[in-house]
């Protein structure tokens, strides 16, 4: 397969093949002899197995940490669980950091009053505060 019918099967645009192969996540094929790359079937799942990683949130760097596992012949189901694990303690916690932003968003927004001034401003004063905090 020429790459633009690879990145159609995959369901993504060619520069997501061409990115993938710099990030060293499939492995650059063979050119036929008229300068074609040409890819197999493999290539198309293993390029919706990294779309579908990232679409439950592992990184590049940990998708390609469980591509090398899978091949692994000593690996073992519990080591990718253990992979799955770590990164749902990973979203916990980004979900908490996610939650005190909100607070403290929804905080200032309540403190505002329209007819306020601009010198005013409780959401402008909290980040002028934290910007004097943090380079002082």
């Amino acid at each position: 397969m020429k790459i633009g019918e690879v990145a159609k099967k995959a369901g993504v645009n060619v520069q997501t093949v061409r990115f993938y192969e710099r990030k060293g996540l499939i492995a650059v094929p063979p050119r036929t002899a008229s300068g074609y790359r040409q890819y197999t079937g493999e290539t198309v799942r293993r390029i919706r197995f990294i779309k579908h990683a990232q679409e439950i949130g592992f990184t590049l760097r940990e998708i390609d940490e469980l591509l090398s596992l899978r091949v692994d012949p000593h690996t073992t189901c519990g080591d990718i669980q253990r992979h799955a694990l770590e990164k749902v303690r990973d979203i916990e916690q980004r979900l908490a950091n996610l939650a005190r932003m909100k607070k403290a968003l929804v905080t200032l927004a309540h403190q505002c009053g329209t007819d306020r001034a601009l010198s005013d401003c409780p959401i402008l004063d909290a980040l002028d505060e934290h910007t004097a905090e943090a380079s002082g």
